[in-house]
């Protein structure tokens, strides 16, 4: 497994994979810029730095996403969700056709380990509340604001 750190307007990315595919993207306050990108690193990189430039929209490097069976079903639901577009946890526990699992979704959702890519930042309360993101909710706020401007006064926070 290779691992780098690179700066985004979030705060510092850890992207870790190999031939594979990515494995873990993840968002920290701080840390150390690596001074080199890994190969099998560097279109996932790139294609994150173009997400955060405006140019990207989906991503399309290799994914090596790694959870139960139930966690892979519903991470593979919120890679259904377009970009600039939320749903709800009850949304995405209907879709899954469980509406009583949707607690099971929160916490799978809450284990997704493709920051972005998978797009758990789209997930949203039924009332259209920003609620739980392991990134901090200043940084799901930001992440539905840059794929949807429009939608900046109607985010609840």
């Amino acid at each position: 497994m290779e691992t780098c750190f690179f700066k985004t307007p979030l705060g510092i990315a850890q992207i870790t994979g190999d031939e594979n595919g990515i494995s873990i993207i993840s968002i920290a306050d701080e840390g150390e810029i690596s001074p080199e990108i890994p190969v099998v690193l560097q279109e996932g990189v790139t294609q994150l730095q173009d997400y955060f430039d405006g140019k990207r929209t989906t991503f399309d490097f290799k994914l090596n996403l790694k959870g139960t069976e139930f966690q892979q079903k519903v991470w593979q639901a919120l890679l259904e969700i377009p970009f600039g577009k939320t749903c709800s946890y009850m949304d995405l526990s209907k879709k899954l056709g469980d509406v009583k699992a949707i607690r099971a979704v929160a916490s799978a959702n809450g284990k997704n380990p493709l920051w972005i890519v998978v797009p758990c930042h789209r997930v949203i309360g039924t009332d259209g509340s920003l609620t739980g993101y392991a990134g901090g909710l200043w940084r799901k706020k930001w992440l539905l604001e840059h794929e949807n401007p429009s939608r900046k006064q109607e985010l609840l926070f």
